[in-house]
């Protein structure tokens, strides 16, 4: 193999490009391109418009307790990277839902680290499958997002092993292909400067792939490499790179520790540039399989549902969230969803058309922060897109010239990374313009809504009604983004008489930008709850969607609270008052507080599901298929019952993990709190038998036996007593009617290690486990000689 010499060496340990490492043809070293997760691909890709497949949630991926169905759809994100020029992916997202208010929770598995392990490496093993690797993230304690960019956890080393290392050694065990390092501190050190959690992961744990730094979260060169950092992103490169040999010529750093950077960098360039091979399975199939799979039963009074069709002569649908829905968190990952995804509303008209009258009624505003856009293009693009706005790239500030480039994107926010979008220039001043028809459907005053990183103006049928003209300061891009201020103006429209939007961004250079706009009717508050009301009244049966938006659980931003949106609580109370026959569907990413849900007679949790979510849900309330999930996470009766709720650092920036390994359900039973659904709870629309429990060798075994009349699947948990309360083995079995099996299940032996002050301890020679549907509700007890 050819020799590199210090300069190339030192070369690898930065990006080339904002995707893209550093390529070396005469020693065989391709630049590996990366892309963004781990809902889909986004950012890196060779089509830079943003519209790749849609998976469930990681929340909804964990809830389905399915390590087979995980790396399904892993594999399938794997196509789609293959599809996209992706050589490895930022995903799976193995951090933990410590807080039900951390922003990005629907990206994480669960609050249990057994399960975001399992569930993380299946991610990974199918991903891997098809030639692409997968890069886990972040390492470490990235399980909040206030302040996640000076933040520092401080977390005992039994919590950190134990807890939130844990899902990260399962990753690697699975042979993951490289992992993220985090932006905030752990006990005192940048997690891409963390020395002690790299001597874990690269010599106790034998991981041989490259530590990554999350985009722009290094913070020094020696720090970085004698931390154990090998790869800085994006390039160019910022403190590594050629400086890194500036750095072993000062005495710094060994070469020995450059040397070793490079080569783990080369060998994951070899190793995921080489063949891909994508899988043949029906995507759309999959991803409504998947979305189904992950819905979690978590009421169901007087077996409403399903709804099965025939059986209800007018069924309402009410909410927002049935016509809006909410596909995924707000997270600079966010994927355009493809224009041919069939929403909630829409699949469940054409399941039950011929059997029931389908009234909808939104009952409030669906998107009360920032409306949509619903336009059709000024011109169309090469995509054949029917709907969304024009947007045309200026090469300058200059936009009476020709566009160098042009899309057609169907969404009310855009978000750009600089050297990422190939339709247009982002590294020095430049302008975008977006433009769309919007045809009014009442008379009235509309408001209109702006907002960008950079100067913007509005102009609907050629009047300006919204200008700010004042071009950013690049450090406050990110700023606004996170707070994605919007202006506002009340025009006055006529139904049916189309108008013409446009809007014209022009910015300075930074490293990301974005554009966000949207329009709101007239229509009122208390017009909207009286209909909905109405429609409750004098129908069969009501399904009732709430739920949030994109932009309500995001990157760079945790929750103030667990509460659904105070005018859907209204409508909850109104709707149910008005029918008996009410069942809930909350479209929410995390755990939430679902007390005012239990007037309704069923509640389905349905999470952020994907761009399968209508023909899913359709299925699901029609019989078709079952929601298969269980609770990875608990929703608590009181927000103060949560182990760990608080996310802001305190004034030094240090944020407490006093909790320490009393996470989730394990605190709630350590204080004997009940939680009002608790993690691992869940039914579908058949029942269970259980029987014969008992140890065989390592394992446990238990007799399900499907005594409906349905087909269905069923979950079965064990649990740890000592020394405390813990899942350390699960397994999913699908039944039809009458049938029955031996469900096997085999503890993970690294729940029986116990970390203390020489190390780790244990296992014992015998355990005692608990075997249950759910954390609160154990069947039986099984003692296992280890």
């Amino acid at each position: 193999m050819t020799t590199l010499s210090s300069a190339e060496r030192a070369s690898l340990t930065a990006g080339a490009a904002m995707w893209r490492t550093v390529a070396i043809p005469h020693a065989d070293i391709p630049a590996m391109h990366m892309g963004d997760g781990p809902m889909g691909i986004a950012s890196g890709r060779v089509d830079e418009r943003d519209v790749a497949r849609l998976s469930p949630c990681a929340t909804a991926l964990g809830a389905s307790f399915d390590p087979a169905l995980i790396r399904r759809v892993a594999a399938l994100v794997g196509a789609e990277a293959i599809r996209m020029g992706v050589d490895l992916v930022l995903a799976p997202n193995v951090n933990l839902a410590r807080s039900p208010l951390a922003g990005r929770a629907f990206e994480y598995f669960s609050e249990d680290p057994l399960l975001a392990g399992v569930a993380g490496a299946a991610w990974v093993g199918g991903l891997q499958s098809t030639g692409v690797g997968a890069c886990p993230k972040h390492l470490v304690c990235n399980d909040s997002e206030t302040d996640r960019d000076r933040m520092n956890a401080v977390v005992d080393e039994r919590t950190l092993r134990e807890i939130y290392l844990l899902p990260f050694e399962l990753c690697a065990a699975a042979g993951a292909g490289a992992m993220l390092t985090a932006y905030n501190l752990v006990n005192g050190a940048w997690c891409a400067e963390q020395g002690y959690v790299t001597t874990i992961v690269k010599q106790e744990w034998g991981f041989d792939g490259p530590l990554i730094s999350d985009w722009f979260g290094t913070h020094s060169t020696a720090g970085s490499l004698n931390g154990g950092l090998d790869l800085e992103m994006p390039g160019p490169a910022r403190f590594l790179g050629g400086k890194s040999q500036d750095a072993v010529a000062a005495g710094d750093v060994a070469d020995a520790r450059v040397a070793d950077a490079a080569d783990r960098v080369a060998r994951a360039a070899r190793r995921w540039g080489g063949v891909k091979v994508a899988p043949s399975e029906d995507a759309d199939a999959l991803l409504i399989e998947a979305a189904a799979a992950g819905m979690v039963m978590l009421r169901n009074d007087g077996a409403l549902l399903p709804l099965t069709p025939g059986a209800h002569r007018r069924i309402a649908v009410i909410g927002p969230n049935a016509a809006t829905p909410c596909y995924q968190g707000g997270t600079f990952a966010k994927i355009a969803v493809s224009p041919q995804a069939i929403r909630p509303l829409e699949a469940i008209i054409t399941r039950y058309a011929g059997h029931a009258e389908i009234v909808y009624e939104p009952g409030v505003d669906p998107q009360p922060r920032l409306p949509a856009m619903p336009a059709t293009p000024i011109r169309a693009a090469d995509g054949g897109e029917t709907s969304g706005m024009t947007i045309d790239y200026f090469g300058d500030i200059d936009l009476s010239q020709p566009p160098i480039a042009s899309e057609v994107r169907d969404t009310n926010s855009l978000v750009w990374f600089v050297g990422v979008h190939e339709q247009g220039v982002f590294d020095r001043p430049a302008a975008v313009r977006a433009s769309g028809w919007f045809l009014p459907e009442q008379d009235g005053a509309h408001r209109f809504y702006v907002g960008a990183t950079g100067a913007v103006t509005m102009r609907v049928d050629g009047a300006t009604v919204l200008d700010r003209p004042e071009r950013m300061p690049a450090s406050d891009v990110m700023g606004s983004l996170k707070r994605g201020d919007a202006d506002s103006a009340e025009v006055m429209l006529a139904a049916g008489r189309r108008v013409r939007v446009e809007v014209d961004f022009v910015y300075d250079a930074a490293r990301v930008h974005g554009l966000w706009y949207g329009v709101r009717g007239p229509d009122s508050a208390e017009a909207m709850l009286a209909r909905a009301v109405t429609a409750a009244r004098e129908a069969d049966a009501v399904l009732l969607m709430i739920g949030e938006t994109s932009d309500s659980s995001v990157e760079s931003k945790d929750r103030p609270d667990t509460r659904i949106a105070a005018e859907q609580a209204v409508l909850v109370d109104a709707v149910c008052a008005a029918n008996r026959n009410v069942a809930i569907v909350a479209n929410i990413g995390h755990a939430f507080d679902a007390n005012g849900c239990g007037q309704a007679a069923a509640l389905l949790s349905a999470w952020y599901p994907g761009e399968g979510f209508g023909p899913a849900l359709a299925a699901v309330l029609a019989g078709d298929a079952e929601p298969g999930g269980r609770l990875p996470v608990t929703l608590a009766r009181e927000e103060q019952d949560y182990p760990a709720l608080s996310l802001a650092p305190d004034a030094a920036g240090d944020l407490s993990y006093d909790d320490g390994v009393l996470v989730g359900y394990r605190g709630l039973a350590a204080r004997g709190v009940t939680a009002l659904h608790a993690f691992g709870a869940g039914a579908g629309y058949t029942r269970f038998e259980w029987s014969d429990a008992q140890a065989d060798g390592g394992d446990v075994l238990v007799t399900v036996r499907n005594v409906g009349e349905r087909t269905g699947s069923d979950v079965v948990q064990l649990y740890r007593h000592v020394p405390e309360y813990a899942l350390v083995g699960f397994a999913k079995v699908p039944l039809a009617a009458g049938e029955a099996a031996v469900v096997r299940v085999t503890p993970e032996p690294r729940m029986f290690r116990i970390w203390g002050k020489d190390g780790w301890q244990g296992p014992p020679e015998r355990v005692v486990l608990s075997v249950g549907r759910a954390s609160d509700a154990t069947l039986f007890e099984v003692e296992l000689m280890l």
